[in-house]
């Protein structure tokens, strides 16, 4: 009879920290905002029922709004805590209604610290933590800088599975530089963009509409506010977010450092990439231009580089791809016969190539998109032909990833297509046998 073993005995918790005591601003503008809202929408109506009350009733109302909305940050900082175990990361919320996230250090895939400008003006910081199974993130905001530079180091480095005593004294695992974007760059490609152009367009024109159509300014204010927002995006958001954008190398993936007033630090995590697209929009190709795009397992980070050349752009590919060469790919097009029936004139746009380690299509002839996934990331692969396309003799295969995105051989020949089918099953099964663990720090 052999003695019981010793009884485990529970890891203790870590003790928990408040957020910066300037958080209470940030959560204060959740009623602020809700408010102006009501406010914008009742228009005119608002208006004079404001201006009906007393100076000191107004006066009065203001002062009670301010400290409602300055309770309501306060307070809702006061129950927010966080603590890290040896085996998670618990996040506390709510005010009234209580929310805990048990975060597994080991699902963690990536975390980005974010500066907004006035954020930076303080010093302060937030932690946006990716984490694996889930799409939206956890977020941890503010954080002192150098608290929140730390907290990411430490839970990457306990991630990658080092000891809680090693793990806090490892700090910011070193890094180097591979690509920066120059500013000049970055404005000659969105003056080259022909989206860009339309935005503007229907920014200038949408207000003039808006307000010939409508007699009242707060519809043609409510209107304008939405397509004024789309412009934003597409021409003054896409310098400021573009701005200053550098890629590093480091033990936990490849880091993205970018804009203007927001600055970002994001980490683009080994493994993880499921499939690459690179644009090339008609006026970027004579300077060799293309913008690198990916699709990363639970993870909202899109863009890999805004602006590059080619050759910087396939280098940095295939860190993110190891082993992937897009530039030996040979690009096959559609057949004349059948595809020409089926999407007339821009069929021609439409390729397929196939190496040892990458699945990859090209289609757009005025903006070309090619989209590559490895064999070991491909989830399913599926033929469809429609109708018409069987009238044709041609089909589609359509490779699916982890990510939710589908990179798709568009009008091959049917006989061809029933063997891709079975040929790239085939590929991904042994890749994915044959495909090394992910791992931090490795």
């Amino acid at each position: 009879m052999t003695a019981p073993g010793p009884v485990p005995v529970p890891a203790p918790p870590g003790g928990e920290r408040r957020l910066h005591v300037l958080t209470p601003l940030r959560r204060a503008w959740v009623p602020v905002a809700a408010t102006a809202g009501v406010a914008v929408q009742q228009g005119e109506r608002a208006q004079e029922w404001a201006l009906a009350l007393p100076v000191w009733l107004r006066l009065a109302g203001l002062a009670g709004l301010v400290l409602v909305f300055g309770a309501y940050g306060f307070l809702s900082w006061w129950f927010t805590h966080y603590a890290v175990t040896r085996t998670e990361l618990r996040i506390r919320t709510g005010l009234l209604f209580r929310r805990t996230a048990h975060i597994r250090l080991d699902r963690i895939q990536a975390i980005d610290v974010t500066r907004p400008l006035l954020a930076r003006l303080a010093g302060v910081a937030a932690l946006r933590i990716d984490v694996v199974g889930t799409e939206d993130k956890d977020e941890l905001a503010f954080l002192a800088e150098g608290d929140a530079v730390a907290l990411r180091a430490e839970l990457l480095a306990r991630a990658a599975g080092f000891a809680p005593a090693e793990a806090a004294g490892l700090g910011e695992a070193p890094e180097r530089e591979l690509l920066r974007v120059p500013v000049r760059d970055l404005v000659v490609s969105l003056l080259l963009s022909l989206d860009t152009w339309a935005a503007l367009a229907g920014g200038f024109a949408a207000p003039v509409v808006a307000w010939r159509l409508s007699d009242s300014l707060w519809a043609a204010v409510v209107t304008v506010v939405p397509l004024l927002g789309a412009v934003w995006r597409g021409t003054v958001n896409r310098f400021l977010t573009g701005y200053d954008w550098r890629i590093a190398e480091s033990p936990d993936g490849l880091r993205l450092d970018h804009g203007l007033l927001d600055r970002a630090h994001e980490t683009v995590p080994p493994g993880r990439v499921q499939s690459v697209r690179i644009v090339e929009p008609l006026l970027w190709r004579r300077r060799g231009w293309v913008r690198v795009e990916l699709a990363v397992a639970g993870s909202k980070n899109t863009v890999l580089v805004p602006v590059a050349g080619r050759d910087a752009a396939h280098a940095l590919i295939a860190r993110v791809l190891p082993g992937a060469d897009p530039a030996a790919l040979a690009f096959t097009p559609s057949p004349r016969r059948g595809a020409r029936w089926v999407v007339p004139v821009w069929w021609k746009g439409y390729g397929l190539a196939v190496s040892g380690e990458l699945f990859a299509a090209r289609r757009g002839r005025l903006c070309r998109r090619t989209e590559i996934v490895p064999h070991a990331k491909a989830q399913s692969v599926r033929r469809t032909r429609g109708p018409w396309e069987r009238v044709c003799g041609v089909a589609d295969v359509h490779v699916d990833t982890g990510a939710g995105t589908t990179v798709t051989a568009r009008l091959r020949p049917a006989e061809e297509a029933t063997a891709l089918l079975y040929a790239q099953a085939a590929r991904s099964r042994t890749s994915r046998a044959a495909a090394r663990p992910d791992r931090w720090m490795a």
